[in-house]
């Protein structure tokens, strides 16, 4: 396959890797992006994440919650400029679709759409939707949604605007404002610091698995180590993965607003212990506004209207 110069412009922008250090990763892997990456990634040249957004869609995430705090729904509706992201008739157009699924059984996109619009039972999701586009003047897509319902707490925090949006449910037998305060900070902490997981116990065994060849072929590129056996360099490469777990867990993570260095989990405890309740954090949600939306030779207007189905 010929390597282009857009797809070595491409993986820099994802890697951070330099031009030349692209095209051979690209060259290695006959273009495949993916693989053009991990083989970054093993030479110590690239991040372990993909940056963020090759092309970032616009829009915005919105939260909706029960006054019992035991139903909430979170929502990504995308724009094509930021402009109309910005906008009040928008935003609170949003804000409708969210309090709908909040309150009705609804389980997917399509779903909704086929559903008739609560504030006028006349049209549908889909009609409401296409007169929106009509008087905003922009195409939109209702992206996704999650809804969590509990019979113990679910608070939500909205970021920078509405372009990053968490919902966090809590095992508890309180909705009291103290849990409610606790909860929300967890929220804050997802937010900053975009954990993939509750625990180490919730980490397959293959991510590990993958996560640890990463790491040791790294190792292994590095001339410092290239005296040292297999076993050696295994054992070295254990704790940074240990390491890098406590940074992709969330109540492994040190909780940002402490001041002695304390764990997530930690500060949870201490608070269901101060307040003489159950709390144990359960599950939480994060939407960050055009996320995987990673697109090559298209732009955003294309994929809100493949989105669409147009």
């Amino acid at each position: 396959m010929a390597i282009t110069a857009s797809m070595v412009k491409e993986l820099r922008e994802m890697s951070g890797a330099g031009m030349m250090d692209c095209k051979k990763a690209l060259t290695e892997t006959d273009g495949d992006f993916d693989k053009a990456m991990e083989f970054l990634r093993e030479k110590g040249l690239a991040t372990a994440q993909k940056k963020a957004g090759r092309i970032a869609a616009e829009g915005i995430i919105a939260t909706v919650i029960s006054d019992d705090n035991k139903t909430a729904t979170i929502l990504e509706v995308n724009a094509e400029t930021d402009f109309v992201a910005k906008n009040e008739v928008f935003r609170e157009y949003v804000m409708q679709i969210a309090e709908q699924i909040n309150t009705s059984d609804v389980k997917d996109v399509e779903e909704l759409k086929n559903q008739k619009w609560a504030a006028d039972p006349s049209m549908t999701v889909e009609e409401k939707h296409t007169a929106m586009i009509a008087k905003i003047g922009e195409n939109m897509s209702i992206r996704r949604f999650e809804k969590i319902v509990t019979d113990g707490c679910v608070v939500s925090y909205i970021h920078a605007g509405g372009k990053i949006g968490v919902l966090v449910e809590a095992d508890t037998d309180s909705t009291s404002d103290a849990v409610k305060e606790c909860l929300k900070n967890v929220a804050m902490q997802v937010a900053a610091l975009n954990p993939k997981y509750i625990s180490t116990e919730d980490v397959s065994e293959e991510y590990k698995a993958h996560e640890m060849e990463i790491l040791v072929a790294q190792a292994k590129n590095d001339p410092k180590n290239a005296n040292k056996p297999d076993n050696i360099i295994e054992k070295m490469v254990t704790g940074r993965l240990n390491k890098e777990l406590k940074e992709v867990c969330l109540l492994e993570q040190e909780y940002v607003k402490a001041e002695n260095k304390e764990s997530v989990a930690k500060y949870v405890e201490q608070v269901a212990k101060e307040n003489g309740i159950k709390l144990a954090v359960k599950k939480f949600v994060r939407f960050e506004t055009g996320e995987g939306l990673e697109k090559k030779n298209e732009d955003f207007a294309a994929e809100v209207a493949k989105q669409m189905g147009m």
